[in-house]
């Protein structure tokens, strides 16, 4: 399977990616597999994929778990070493592409006193509520890199 394949089963085509990459074959190897399972624990556990209740939590501390996310991924990819490049592709695509924006400009609107408005609030919620769908692609993605039963959908809301 070539990478383009792969990604558009994941309904991913939309990533900006250099066109000879998407040509190229898409085998995950072990580490590949490891950082994909480290990464999809986090995801699948975080505010980054599961629903966000109206009457629970507050934005600042959703923004910083969503903002963790690239520390995650950078420890990930240094534990796992130079041998994930599977994994290091996809990640750091995902995260220049669909969580930079988001946490660039909730962050930018944080200091500016954003979540101290109800209807800025919900406008976070509801980019939040976008954000967690396309992360919710993602951790699928994740399990099928490590190999692993697709645990994203065993809740529902």
């Amino acid at each position: 399977m070539r990478w383009k394949e792969w990604l558009d089963n994941w309904s991913m085509s939309g990533l900006k990616i250099n066109a000879g990459f998407l040509e190229m074959e898409w085998e995950p190897r072990d580490r590949d597999r490891d950082a994909a399972w480290e990464l999809y624990v986090e995801l699948l556990t975080r505010i980054t994929t599961q629903h966000l209740q109206p009457e629970h939590g507050d934005e600042k501390t959703a923004l910083d778990s969503v903002h963790a996310l690239f520390a995650l991924t950078r420890e990930t990819l240094k534990r796992q070493g130079r041998h994930c490049e599977v994994f290091a592709k996809i990640a750091i695509v995902v995260l220049n592409q669909i969580v930079r924006p988001f946490t660039a400009k909730w962050h930018k609107e944080s200091l500016a006193g954003a979540f101290d408005d109800a209807a800025r609030c919900q406008e976070f919620r509801d980019e939040l509520s976008e954000l967690q769908r396309q992360l919710r692609e993602y951790t699928k993605m994740l399990a099928d890199i490590a190999n692993v039963e697709d645990l994203t959908t065993l809740e529902t809301d």
